[in-house]
């Protein structure tokens, strides 16, 4: 008789192989988890009795179907929204391929389930304007407010993550060339360029934080917060909702909003969508292309607003 393997020991080896091997965040892996626990709870449910008690760690991968799978789906569309479904989906079909690597499963019972259409929801992006109002708007006369200055226009420059922003260290920035050095998803490195007015903020800032403080530590972080350590994506978001607050702007702004921001403007002005797609770290360019709608629907703004015989 063939063994069977646990589904909540399967999924603890899995998560171990994301965190080791692929270099995935802890919030990546927590989601993960997450993620794979409510499946297996879905799945030890149904296949019990009415009135029995669930026990998922006593429900084995072989058990798996692609029809339980999809009853899960089903499960999902009453509570979830199709985005969320997608994520969870691609989480299975991850955990599944792990499994037959391993010699486990002959067969992914998840690769036989297409992934739900997804709606076509456009970034939520600052306009120029509302872009430099923002930046402009950030009094540059202490440390904070220079570090705050040097934050929001490195983010607005290169399109970075809010967590690559904050994984930044001091030798990250090449001050000769005006390149920063990134770690995005999966710790894949990449390198992109910064303008002149980040730079000028980044040295302004850091030219203060030597003076005052002494502080600088050329393998440390490079945006610190009051107790000297690094800066949180928390508070990145918490500082950027102080700046928000004080005049109204027409979309919700979040640090991601900001990178939507770089990327629209980028492709508005010209910019080829795989140098696009480079800057921003997207692994595919189809991710990338979600930019594209927002500056066809300035483009027939425009076209609207000025053609003489629309």
């Amino acid at each position: 008789m063939m063994e069977k393997h646990p589904i909540d020991e399967m999924t603890g080896s899995f998560i171990e192989t994301l965190a080791s091997e692929k270099g995935y965040s802890a919030n990546t892996c927590r989601a993960y988890s997450n993620d794979l626990a409510e499946f297996a709870s879905f799945a030890a449910e149904s296949t019990l009795p009415d009135g029995e008690e669930k026990d998922k760690k006593s429900f084995m991968v072989e058990d798996v179907d692609h029809l339980m799978i999809r009853g899960y789906l089903g499960f999902l569309h009453k509570r979830n929204k199709k985005k969320s479904i997608a994520r969870k989906l691609s989480a299975l079909r991850s955990f599944f391929r792990y499994l037959l690597r391993q010699g486990i499963i002959q067969n992914s019972p998840a690769d036989l389930i297409l992934t739900p259409k997804q709606d076509q929801n456009i970034p939520a992006y600052l306009t120029v304007d509302e872009m430099f109002r923002l930046l402009d708007s950030i009094k540059a006369d202490t440390l904070p407010g220079l570090r705050n200055r040097a934050i929001f226009e490195t983010m607005y420059s290169t399109g970075i993550r809010v967590s690559e922003l904050s994984g930044l260290n001091v030798s990250s920035v090449d001050f000769g060339q005006s390149l920063i050095k990134v770690f995005g998803k999966g710790s894949k490195e990449r390198v992109v360029p910064i303008g002149m007015k980040a730079m000028d903020a980044i040295r302004a800032y850091l030219e203060k934080l030597r003076g005052e403080t002494g502080v600088l530590n050329e393998n440390g972080p490079l945006f610190l917060n009051k107790n000297k350590g690094r800066l949180t994506t928390r508070s990145v978001a918490r500082i950027l909702d102080t700046f928000v607050r004080e005049f109204s702007i027409s979309v919700p702004v979040s640090p991601h909003a900001l990178r939507h921001s770089f990327a629209t403007h980028m492709l508005d002005a010209g910019a080829d969508l795989r140098v696009v797609q480079e800057l921003l770290g997207h692994k595919s360019l189809s991710t990338t292309q979600k930019y594209t709608h927002v500056s066809i629907d300035r483009l027939m703004e425009t076209y609207d607003k000025a053609h003489p015989r629309k």
